[in-house]
């Protein structure tokens, strides 16, 4: 063989053993493991995702106390029968008088409780004379408000009326009118009662306050 031939089988060689060596692999050319895959990203130290703390469970509510039922306040004077007892008025009451005795010209007055309700007689009772200016002079004490006679329905109280023995300076009357000690302004309608030939004398008559029983209010 030429020594030129020779150079060229020689050149082929060559070219062909550099086309195999550069070629890719069978593996590499369809993707095998020989293809490097892409490495993640190293997270950068101190940067890691720190796992999120767990919620505080939130406590269990107090149940809402309940609030305090109210005591219902008692019956005003629940306790006390008098509690509601009022003074008795004339719209409450009957009223009589009677001759008692003549030379004193004393007379028994009586109040009755004509209502459905007690009710409390104050007092002395307030009597006028006729026509005459004034009215009897109280005599002797009355108990207080608290202690004063309490007149169911039915009940009656007394009261001694005296006009006076005769001596010349006084006026006779044929009638009385009787208001009730109610310690109020109520106003009240005059109960009258016939007195014939009542003497009055200006400086000795009077009344006693309510009484329990006739004799005692004719006695003082």
């Amino acid at each position: 063989m030429s020594t030129v031939r020779k150079a060229a089988v020689a050149l082929a060689a060559v070219s062909a053993l550099a086309l195999t060596a550069c070629g890719p692999t069978e593996d590499g050319a369809a993707g095998g493991p020989g293809t490097p895959t892409a490495s993640p990203t190293a997270s950068p130290a101190g940067s890691a995702t720190a796992t999120p703390a767990p919620s505080a469970t939130p406590s269990k509510s107090a149940a809402p106390k309940k609030p305090a039922t109210p005591t219902k306040p008692p019956k005003p004077g629940s306790t006390d029968p008098d509690y509601d007892v009022f003074p008795c008025s004339t719209f409450d009451v009957t009223f009589t008088a009677s001759l008692a005795e003549p030379t004193t010209s004393s007379y028994l007055l009586k109040i009755t409780n004509k209502g459905t309700k007690a009710c409390r007689a104050l007092g002395h009772p307030i009597v006028t004379f006729g026509d005459l200016d004034g009215q009897a002079t109280e005599r002797g004490a009355a108990p207080g408000i608290e202690d004063a006679l309490r007149l169911e329905p039915g009940q009656s109280a007394y009261a001694g009326l005296m006009g006076g023995a005769n001596d010349g300076k006084g006026k006779t009357v044929n009638s009385i009118a009787l208001t009730m000690n109610t310690e109020s302004d109520l106003a009240q309608t005059p109960l009258k009662a016939s007195t014939p030939g009542l003497y009055v004398s200006p400086t000795k008559n009077s009344v006693t306050a309510w009484m329990n029983n006739a004799e005692d209010a004719l006695s003082l």
